[in-house]
């Protein structure tokens, strides 16, 4: 059996580690307890396609999340066709493959466990 020796921390996104910025929103990174955990921020009318698919160069998001929403309304179309909605209180598991967007005029607020530290780079 694999252990992993903890330590205590405490961190902040009020001080991240790294802020990855993107058109309509940014990537506020913390490294903790040995990984990276993500809040993203995306404005009204961010689109994953439109806003970051420049960026990453891929035909959609090839950074797979384990993200849990906060606040605002996110549109997700995985690659597959499969479609959703997540809000606030919701946990979502996006494999690489998939679109994303803003529905409504608040910002939307996610916490992800998993691919937000190679969010809006090249593949």
């Amino acid at each position: 059996m694999q252990s992993h020796e903890q330590k205590t921390e405490h961190k902040t996104f009020a001080e991240p580690n790294e802020v990855l910025e993107f058109p309509n929103g940014k990537a506020e990174i913390l490294s903790v307890g040995g990984a990276d955990v993500g809040r993203l921020i995306f404005r009204p009318g961010w689109r994953w396609s439109t806003d970051v698919q420049p960026l990453a160069q891929t035909a959609s998001c090839e950074a797979p999340h384990f993200q849990y929403h906060v606040s605002g309304t996110l549109g997700i179309r995985m690659d597959d066709g499969t479609e959703f909605t997540a809000g606030p209180g919701d946990v979502t598991s996006l494999p690489k493959g998939h679109d994303a967007w803003v529905i409504g005029d608040e910002p939307v607020v996610v916490v992800d466990w998993f691919g937000a530290s190679a969010y809006a780079t090249k593949a």
